[in-house]
């Protein structure tokens, strides 16, 4: 948890919304069946997302959506890990499908950024280090999914790159409370800080 005194600084901060597309949160995507859309419910992860995304314009910080996207039949994905011979055995975000295209509410509104990824890191293999130099960015604000992959690898790298994280503790979901729980009661708590969506609106606006 953030002190009392914890505070963003607008002009050095951005928010990253990861990997809330259809195929991974929605019922009827790819993966409907690994629990996750009945997680990101129980959490309001969208909804979450959606007002925090809302406060950050405001402000003028930066939103940047990371997704998951690959091309029919999945050519070039590296099959190294189980997690991404699931993706190409359930024929997940292909591009220009519904399951591939952002969730209802969190679709990049003019002036946000969107970065395409191939990998769980949204840093690996992608311009998403140059772009928050290129902001100025101190601090990233990680939300979306799933906590205890994507998130994961992407708060690490982050932290390792010298960047300032926070992962949003509501705006975030995975498969269970469990898994939730085990990035970021264990996994994460050296990597850095996991507030409440409505904890990081009051420390943009204060």
């Amino acid at each position: 948890m953030a002190s009392e005194q914890f505070k963003l600084d607008s002009a050095s901060t951005a928010l990253i919304i990861q990997d809330m597309q259809n195929d991974t949160i929605t019922e009827g995507g790819a993966f409907s069946d690994s629990g996750a859309p009945a997680h990101a419910k129980s959490q309001g992860a969208v909804e979450h997302v959606v007002e925090l995304a809302a406060a950050c314009r405001e402000r003028g910080v930066p939103v940047i959506h990371v997704h998951y996207i690959v091309d029919e039949g999945a050519p070039g994905l590296q099959l190294n890990a189980l997690l991404f011979q699931g993706i190409k055995e359930a024929g997940a975000v292909v591009r220009g499908t519904w399951g591939a295209a952002p969730v209802d509410g969190l679709e990049p509104q003019p002036g946000d950024h969107v970065i395409e990824k191939m990998r769980m890191n949204a840093f690996h293999g992608t311009r998403l280090e140059p772009l928050l130099r290129g902001l100025q960015v101190k601090t990233i604000l990680i939300s979306g999914a799933w906590t205890n992959m994507s998130i994961e690898h992407t708060a690490r790298h982050g932290a390792d790159a010298g960047f300032e994280v926070v992962v949003v503790s509501d705006g975030t979901a995975t498969i269970s409370e469990e898994w939730q729980a085990a990035a970021l009661n264990y996994a994460l708590t050296r990597v850095g800080q996991s507030l409440t969506s409505a904890e990081l609106i009051a420390a943009l606006q204060e």
